[in-house]
């Protein structure tokens, strides 16, 4: 199922169950956001000037973690669908925290994403930086096997959501025009819309997976 292009696999993660089992501590999340990331045809991806060390899990195979560092202070999560050899990548975006609260603010007051208490529980997995956080996904889970039963970080199960609602990706400013950012519509965690913004040669451009 997951090999395929990102595109078709993303929405079917959609209401999927993800448990980290990491310093002790789980956590389950329900995903209800994602991103949909090809390779070299895909010119807002990690892999689409080819394969680096760096996205080397995107060229599969599928079912991979790919976690990334962006803006020198968030990790992102991924996970790798294709074929072996062709790259493609679903960004985790949103979740709900089904099992494991108490360890998910734990891990938002001492990233000091935001005051802990203060965040209500929708939000505690609310866009790529604290649902990697409430997971406690970093570089060194780049290349776990969701689907092996023995990994700290594994793909339980898969959703079958009644709806789908899709768009343009956030924060791109290359391939904007393609819909390939997948939601639920009733879920409270599902992060706000932000437009990519062009640069001006020089300085840093936005760039996903």
């Amino acid at each position: 199922m997951l090999a395929q292009a990102a595109g078709a696999v993303a929405p079917r993660l959609l209401g999927a169950t993800l448990e980290s089992w990491i310093d002790g501590r789980q956590v389950v999340a329900r995903i209800t956001e994602v991103e949909a990331y090809e390779g070299q045809c895909d010119p807002a991806s990690h892999a689409f000037r080819g394969r680096t060390k760096r996205n080397a899990v995107m060229f599969g195979p599928a079912g991979h973690l790919y976690c990334y560092f962006v803006y020198g202070m968030h990790w992102c999560a991924n996970i790798s669908c294709a074929e072996p050899g062709t790259a493609a990548a679903v960004l985790l975006r949103a979740a709900d925290i089904v099992v494991g609260e108490a360890a998910a603010r734990a891990r938002a007051a001492a990233g000091r994403a935001a005051p802990a208490a203060a965040l209500p529980a929708a939000k505690l997995a609310s866009g790529p930086a604290r649902l990697a956080r409430s997971l406690g996904l970093h570089g060194e889970h780049t290349g776990l096997d969701l689907l092996d039963a023995a990994s700290p970080v594994r793909l339980l199960a898969l959703g079958e959501p009644a709806e789908v609602c899709s768009g343009p990706r956030v924060g791109v400013n290359v391939g904007v025009a393609e819909p390939w950012r997948f939601w639920l519509p009733d879920a409270g965690s599902v992060s706000a819309f932000r437009p990519g913004v062009r640069r001006r040669r020089g300085t840093r451009q936005t760039e996903q997976p």
